[in-house]
């Protein structure tokens, strides 16, 4: 069913949900599910967006995938840097293995301090730092929650402009339906009316002529 003013392929929803009635007579709700299923094994979903190519995610994120799709195994955690190993056995009177052995481990030992100092740092700030985390979490829940019922008020407004649209359409169909049913009666009566005034005129016609023809046959007599 198709309007004037719609565009090919535009589907018009005919049904009014607020005003019609007879949703809950038995058999209608089994129809109706029938329509559901045999239109869900007739749609076709679609598919979800292709993934970005390769060349769109960073070099590590691009080695995982690929990593993943060799179905090779997770690479554990080096733990080499944090090692103190002594020269080897071939170099232990080298003086630039043993050089690079201090430098090492002044390296740890200056990394177990930043650990350290971040760990205090953390102590003294931490608690802070998370409740102003806190707080801005809050903010954002806040805000969700009013988007939430800004989104719920928009629905329900949207809901009952529909039943209101609906709820006027139905009389206004309802008051049409009445003047059509009221206009053929008028026309049922009037189509009565004609037949019975026609049979009556033949049946006068017919009389007329009865009685010509008895004073035709008087007067040849």
């Amino acid at each position: 069913m198709a309007g004037p003013g719609l565009v090919a392929g535009d589907v018009v929803v005919d049904a009014l949900p607020y005003f019609d009635q007879g949703y809950e007579a038995p058999g209608v709700r089994e129809a109706a599910a029938a329509l559901v299923e045999e239109e869900t094994r007739r749609y076709r979903p679609t598919c979800p967006p292709r993934p970005c190519p390769g060349r769109c995610l960073p070099p590590i994120m691009r080695n995982e995938f690929e990593r993943l799709a060799a179905r090779q195994p997770l690479e554990l955690l080096s733990m080499k840097r944090y090692e103190l190993p002594a020269p080897s056995s071939g170099q232990k009177n080298d003086i630039t293995a043993w050089q690079e052995c201090v430098n090492n481990s002044m390296a740890q030992l200056e990394h177990q301090a930043v650990r350290i100092e971040n760990l205090e740092l953390m102590s003294q700030h931490g608690c802070n730092a998370w409740k102003v985390y806190n707080e801005h979490l809050v903010h954002m829940i806040e805000q969700a929650q009013k988007e939430l019922q800004k989104l719920r008020k928009n629905i329900q407004d949207l809901n009952w402009q529909r039943k209101n649209m609906q709820l006027t359409a139905g009389a206004k169909l309802r008051e049409m339906e009445s003047t059509w049913v009221s206009l053929v009666s008028k026309n049922y009566e009037i189509e009565r009316t004609i037949v019975q005034l026609e049979n009556e005129i033949s049946q006068i016609k017919q009389q007329h002529g009865e009685a010509n023809k008895e004073n035709i046959q008087q007067d040849f007599q």
